[in-house]
């Protein structure tokens, strides 16, 4: 199986919420790996290495090497938590990855071909994305690296569903295995935009007539 990435670990013994604070306030990021045959395990990263690494997309939709004590475990990401306020990673969820079992693994869409799509070229449509990924189930070496979606002969009222995507042998889409083959991009007309409401003499009226009512109520100037 490929591996696209690699990061060092250490494991851990100590568990809890406290320890997990004393780990981030040393730089390190508790995480657990789990699946397979063996136990869970406790693992810690080096924050700012992890930091480099998880802005890249493809970090969440391709196989992950973990470095343990020489060890090399790969593994997909299936959880990451982050500070609400802070560029900090909480916390990291691992799932090992084992030759003869089918993974489930979100991957983003990548569409091509809206800029000479008919429906946009020379129709005057608007894209709509209605989803910017899929889970896809696999068995590691059949994982593709990234999902294509043509719009190039899209035209006006078109839609793609989720079985419009093409997948590798031995790739399906999880919704589409459920029976729920949704819409995941469309081209559609631009709304018109609607006149901003004038007042007309009707609406004007009672304003003006209650101003003449407030007027009366005022005591006279002396």
């Amino acid at each position: 199986m490929k591996i696209s990435f690699e990061l060092a670990a250490e494991a851990r013994n100590d568990e809890g919420k406290g320890a997990s604070r004393r780990l981030r306030h040393a730089g390190r990021v508790p995480a657990i790996l789990y699946g397979g045959k063996d136990e869970p395990q406790s693992l810690s990263f080096n924050h700012e290495k992890l930091l480099t690494l998880i802005e890249n997309e493809k970090f969440y939709s391709t196989i992950v090497g973990i470095n343990v004590g020489g060890k090399v475990h790969p593994v997909v990401v299936k959880d990451l938590q982050m500070h609400p306020a802070k560029n900090q990673v909480l916390h990291l969820d691992l799932q090992r990855v084992l030759d003869n079992e089918k993974i489930r693994l979100r991957l983003p869409i990548h569409f091509k071909g809206e800029s000479v799509a008919p429906g946009v070229k020379t129709q005057g449509g608007i894209v709509s994305h209605r989803l910017a990924d899929i889970e896809v189930q696999c068995l590691a070496k059949d994982l593709p690296e990234e999902l294509v979606l043509d719009l190039s002969e899209m035209k006006l009222n078109d839609t793609k569903h989720v079985s419009d995507i093409a997948l590798p042998a031995g790739v399906v889409a999880t919704l589409v295995v459920q029976g729920k083959d949704q819409v995941v991009v469309s081209i559609h007309s631009p709304r018109a935009e609607e006149p901003e409401a004038t007042p007309t003499a009707d609406v004007a009226a009672p304003a003006a007539d209650a101003k003449k009512e407030e007027a009366k109520k005022e005591p006279a100037k002396k």
